[in-house]
Parts: structure tokens; C-alpha cells; sequence
């Protein structure tokens, strides 16, 4: 239980990498806010069935203590009244996780930019990038007021590994723009809060086996290996609680501060620092997808 006595929250974990880091944090022993907006009575647009409740109960029932908060992270009064509810009731935050995403139906994939939708487009901006900034701007005070605290920015690839392994772009321009601009969230806020004690940087799963996909292949996660035939690289895949193994680690880090302004992947933190997805293995899709590079490379050299 390293993480008795502190308070997090995690905006946007009602399923996937959000739901993975609430319940590690969980059993680290922490208190969690789940923040989303979908519950046993009302879902989002999304139309999932995982719910901010569910998520909660999960973190409780792991030993830490769980509570749900509808938020739609896009309004700041409702991000004002939550952070104003954590206070009030924790007297303190420690841990701010930024996960809200919520644009995966919203991604166009192999078209320009002027061939989108650009409402769509531009929703999703608003959904994956404005939510994150409405959040921090709310619930930064609470830490800056005690010179302590950690921010952790989701997103998807390090700087390194979109430059390495990808020519420097995700494949589409919103999704891509949205994802590189939480990294540099999470660089402001990391030149901002330094002073502060604070630390922010972003994080990074690799191919995640999130309720969604896992319903995508047609598979549980007791069946996952069953979709490698459909697609090999599944085979590298991470469940969302090793995600939170890293948050989990990041937050009992007393040196976390040398991290700050920094964007990391699953798989070299659990390098670092030694922890293991659910069977024991330590995934790493940036060292599997370079090697996979290099093996096609090399065949296409020799055909």
C-alpha cells in the first residue's frame, strides 16, 4: 500500500488506460476520483456499457477507497464544482491524472486534412486537448498550494518513438495533432509548476487491450491471443493495468521530479523500475514494432 493517504484523480477512468491506472492506484491504497461521463443510468456518446461506478467499486474492492464523480471534463463548471468537492472532502490532491480522450469514433485515418470532417475534426480537439488544460487550470491550485503533487498527461507514443518508429507522424492529422499537443501540455506545465515542487510529464501505453479493442478482435481478455492471427503485433500487447503500474510507480518516485517535463512509455518504465503487466511479462511495443522494422528491412533487401 505505497500509496496510502493520497488523493487522485483520474479524469476520463471509466474504461481503458483510465480504468487500468484507478484500480492500480486502488491497490496501492489510494483514494480515487473517477471522473467520466458515463454512469449506470446515463451513457456517453460512446455508448459503452463500462461505467465511472464500476470502475469505482473496482478500486475499493483492490483496497483502496473509490469514488465516482460524474464530470464532463468539456464544461469548466462542472470541472470547477469536482475540484471544489475533492477539497472540500480531501482537503488535498496528489495526483492528477489527465485521460480524457474520447476520440477514437471521431479519427479519420488515411485521408488529408481537406478531406475531413472538420467538425469532427475539430471536436475531437476539443474533447482531447481543451478537457485537459479546463481540468489543470482547476485542479493545479490545490497543489501549488501545498508545493507538492505530480501531473500525468495520457497520451499515445513518446516524442522518441513518433520520430523513430513512425517518420514523425501518427497517421492522421487530428488524432495526431491531439496526442503531440498533450505531450507538450504536460512540457508547459512541467516549465510552470518546477518552481513549485510539482512535477508533470506525459505517459504513453503501448497496444492496448482496452474493453474496446478486446470487443473489436471478438475476444476477452482470457481469449486475447485467440486475435494475433488477425493482427501479429496484438501479440504485443499490454493490459490497461500496466499502464497504471507505471502511474503507481511514477507517484511512489521520490526522485519523480527528474522525470518532469519528459514523455515515457510503458515498457522502459517497467524497466526502470521493475514492476510486471498481469502475467509477469514487461511488454514493450516501441523495442517490439523497432524490431519488427528491422526485420522488414532486411527482407525486403534480400527479396
Amino acid at each position: 500500500m505505497r500509496l496510502s493517504g493520497t488523493v487522485a484523480l483520474v479524469a476520463g477512468g471509466t474504461r481503458g488506460a483510465g480504468r487500468g491506472i484507478a484500480v492500480e492506484l486502488g491497490a496501492a491504497g489510494a483514494t480515487v476520483y473517477v471522473t467520466g461521463r458515463t454512469t449506470r443510468t446515463s451513457r456517453s456518446d460512446l455508448d459503452r456499457p463500462e461505467s465511472i461506478e464500476e470502475t469505482a467499486e473496482l478500486v475499493t474492492a483492490r483496497g483502496g477507497t473509490g469514488i465516482a464523480v460524474r464530470c464532463d471534463h468539456s464544461d469548466p463548471a462542472q470541472v470547477r464544482a469536482l475540484v471544489a468537492r475533492i477539497e472540500s472532502e480531501q482537503g488535498r490532491l496528489d495526483l492528477l491524472v489527465n485521460d480524457v480522450w474520447g476520440g477514437d469514433h471521431l479519427t479519420a485515418w488515411d485521408r488529408p486534412l481537406w478531406e475531413q470532417d472538420l467538425s469532427a475534426g475539430l471536436t475531437l480537439l476539443h474533447r482531447a486537448v481543451d478537457t485537459h488544460i479546463i481540468t489543470s487550470h482547476h485542479a493545479l491550485p490545490l497543489m501549488v498550494a501545498r508545493r507538492s503533487g505530480l501531473v500525468i498527461e495520457i497520451t499515445d507514443g513518446t516524442e522518441r518513438m513518433v520520430d523513430e518508429l513512425l517518420n514523425g507522424y501518427r497517421g492522421s492529422f487530428f488524432y495526431d495533432l491531439a496526442k503531440q499537443t498533450v505531450i507538450r501540455l504536460a512540457r508547459n506545465q512541467a516549465a510552470e509548476l518546477r518552481e513549485h515542487g510539482i512535477a508533470a510529464l506525459a505517459l504513453t501505453p503501448g497496444f492496448l487491450r482496452s474493453e474496446a479493442m478486446l470487443d473489436h478482435f471478438g475476444v476477452t481478455e482470457d481469449t486475447w491471443r485467440d486475435a494475433i492471427a488477425r493482427d501479429p503485433h496484438f501479440g504485443a500487447s499490454e493490459t490497461p493495468a500496466y499502464i497504471g503500474r507505471a502511474v503507481v510507480a511514477l507517484a511512489a518516485d521520490p526522485d519523480v521530479m527528474s522525470k518532469t517535463g519528459g514523455s515515457y512509455s510503458t515498457g522502459e518504465l517497467a524497466k526502470e523500475y521493475g514492476f510486471t503487466d498481469t502475467d509477469g511479462t514487461r511488454p514493450d511495443f516501441a523495442e517490439y514494432y523497432r524490431d519488427f522494422l528491422a526485420r522488414s528491412q532486411r527482407k525486403s533487401a534480400t527479396a
